[in-house]
């Protein structure tokens, strides 16, 4: 049971929740860049939410499906289409025949969006990560992007679909979606919590932060986002010695600039860190793309800690309620 690629598309990658644990070794997490949506697209399929999973970029892949599948399509929203002329919504589980072949012909909104196979995907563990590494070469499926002519088998079912499907019909929506509305809402005000540098920055500096937009430049990619706006300056320029970064870790570069580092971030880093964006708003960060604002807005720990345990309780309640429709579905 697997499907192949027709069409490759710009970056689709086999992507997990990252590889942890070997930042000393100079190997960086990497991971998917919208851990909500990746981990969402798991739960509607009844998978582990850590299961690997699809990355696909715009213009994304086609893809065919030899066997009966149950997917789901969450994040981005690229007009996912059947056999050319059936559009199909993201965020909720869909059973799809064989022989069904998934495009994406329009951007409508987002950056990247998240395909999930119900069992997941059979690739090998690379330091304990289905990730793919693609400066390393390894993790994922051959440690490089999917190309025309990759064949991706499915883990082992545990559900039979073909009994879902109408004989007339090439793919069956389950009746129940995800309402993402809280995590992705006002998709360009970033929320941070001040970074080791912050206090170097001047007055001027600090308030210019806070009241004007900054841009995400075209050369952003999944290591970092680098920012256009207003030139910031440190009251001393002094040299730093390199330390630990993070997703999420916003450094202010010589120029003045700034760089908002993703999930294929360094390890380490000289430069100053006047912030880091909280964990609960890297999903809608995740999914803003080139020429995109961006607003930030400065939080408190309390706050952040407040945020990001409001969004692990969101995701336990859609979890047991799409294992629980998947077995009644069954039973």
């Amino acid at each position: 049971m697997s499907l192949s690629i027709i069409k490759p598309g710009l970056l689709d990658t086999i992507q997990d929740m990252g590889r942890y644990g070997y930042s000393s070794w100079g190997i960086n997490p990497g991971g998917v860049m919208d851990g909500y949506a990746a981990r969402v697209a798991n739960m509607l399929v009844g998978n582990d939410p850590g299961e690997a999973v699809m990355e696909i970029h715009f213009p994304g892949a086609h893809i065919l499906f030899e066997q009966n599948a149950l997917i789901s399509i969450t994040g981005a929203d690229f007009t996912p289409t059947l056999n050319e002329d059936e559009p199909v919504s993201t965020w909720r589980p869909i059973v799809v025949r064989r022989n069904t072949l998934l495009h994406f012909p329009k951007w409508q909104s987002g950056s990247r969006c998240y395909l999930a196979v119900h069992g997941g995907f059979c690739v090998p563990r690379w330091l304990n990560s289905y990730s793919t590494n693609l400066k390393a070469g390894a993790g994922g499926f051959h440690g490089r992007k999917l190309d025309k002519g990759d064949e991706l088998p499915f883990k082992e079912n545990s559900i039979y679909f073909a009994g879902l499907l109408k004989e007339t019909r090439e793919y069956q929506p389950l009746n129940w979606r995800v309402d993402t509305g809280r995590t992705y809402h006002l998709p360009h005000e970033i929320l941070f919590t001040i970074g080791n540098e912050w206090p170097q920055l001047t007055h001027s500096s600090q308030r210019d932060m806070l009241e004007n937009n900054f841009t995400i430049h075209p050369f952003s990619d999944r290591m970092g986002y680098q920012l256009r706006g207003v030139p910031l300056k440190r009251q001393h320029t002094t040299e730093l010695v390199s330390s630990g970064v993070s997703f999420g870790t916003i450094q202010l570069l010589p120029d003045g600039q700034l760089i908002l580092l993703m999930a294929d971030h360094q390890t380490t880093g000289g430069y100053p860190r006047i912030g880091h964006v909280i964990s609960s708003q890297l999903p809608k960060l995740a999914q803003l793309r080139p020429s995109d604002s961006i607003q930030f807005s400065m939080v408190d720990m309390p706050t952040a800690e407040e945020l990001l345990f409001s969004q692990e309780h969101e995701l336990n309640i859609i979890q047991r309620a799409c294992y629980d429709h998947l077995n009644q579905l069954v039973c």
